[in-house]
């Protein structure tokens, strides 16, 4: 393989090459309004305490609130407009682990937190290399209410080296 050169990919700023572990980064917020839930809901997630306050109200939750998956997707979109668009990243083979710690609520600001934890050249592609993140969201108390944890890919600046 031969090196990839930067100057013909101007978008990417972040190679594999770049990305230390022990970095974290805040990767910016979000407020989650009533209307984006029941939207969400309505097209991915439609029980109960997603879409109605009465049947909310009446559930473990105590009110509307924001499907895990609704919180997921704020989550990679924070992720790709903060951090991802101006990577090398080829996409992840998936997640290892996925934990919605408290429930989301209309009104409520989430922030994404990034850290990675483990690095290494991907085998069977000199041209990759395999980066393993963790995902943190909290809500404006500082309640971790999501955290996600998985591998992802990156092109190498400089296959085979490091």
């Amino acid at each position: 393989m031969t090196a990839i050169d930067p100057v013909s990919s101007p978008h990417i700023r972040l190679w594999w090459e770049d990305l230390a572990v022990g970095d974290t980064r805040d990767l910016g917020s979000v407020t989650v309004t009533e209307d984006d839930i029941i939207a969400f809901a309505r097209q991915f997630d439609p029980q109960p305490f997603h879409l109605d306050h009465e049947a909310a109200r009446h559930s473990v939750f105590g009110g509307l609130c924001a499907s895990g998956w609704h919180t997921c997707a704020l989550a990679m979109r924070l992720m790709v407009t903060n951090f991802l668009h101006e990577s090398s990243s080829l996409g992840s083979p998936g997640l290892e682990s996925l934990k919605w710690l408290k429930p989301v609520f209309p009104g409520d600001t989430l922030t994404l937190r990034h850290s990675i934890v483990d690095k290494r050249p991907m085998n069977k592609r000199p041209d990759v290399g395999l980066v393993r993140t963790v995902w943190q969201m909290f809500n404006q108390r500082g309640e971790q209410v999501l955290q996600m944890e998985g591998w992802g890919m990156f092109r190498r600046r400089a296959p085979g080296h490091g």
